[in-house]
């Protein structure tokens, strides 16, 4: 039930954010590192900022992406190398929704585009939702 009413909610929407990161498990790809892709999808009500035109009323994007001490997506995928994408996609939705209380929940999606697989793909990754009942404040 709050899946279905999730999806219908309004929501902050970020999508193709690039940075160059050192992931993975194999010991290349932490010492040459790589391209990452990440999309963001965060759900809250936006009503109040469509009514009053005042970003005070809404979080903004560029907090999630980066900006000052809130640079969450940046800050993971640059930061400290994590063996899995699943744990670094786990950081920025628990470190979303810790900073950011008004949203309710949050889809993180990061991608390898450049991955050693036989055949073409666009990228290989992970997608994660979260809750706010799913973070302890």
């Amino acid at each position: 039930m709050e899946g279905n009413a999730l999806m219908k909610g309004d929501k902050l929407i970020l999508r193709g954010l690039k940075f160059h990161g050192f992931h993975g498990v194999k010991p290349e790809e932490k010492k040459l590192g790589q391209k990452f892709l990440v999309d963001v999808d965060a759900w809250m009500d936006l009503r109040a900022a469509g009514k009053s035109d005042n970003i005070s009323d809404t979080v903004s994007y560029t907090d999630i992406y980066r900006i000052g001490e809130c640079s969450i997506v940046k800050e993971v995928i640059e930061g400290s190398s994590h063996d899995l994408l699943e744990s670094a996609a786990e950081q920025i939705a628990t470190t979303t929704l810790t900073k950011h209380h008004q949203i309710t929940a949050i889809c993180v999606k990061v991608g390898k585009p450049h991955v050693a697989v036989q055949g073409p793909v666009d990228y290989l990754g992970v997608e994660i939702l979260r809750h706010r009942s799913d973070v302890s404040n």
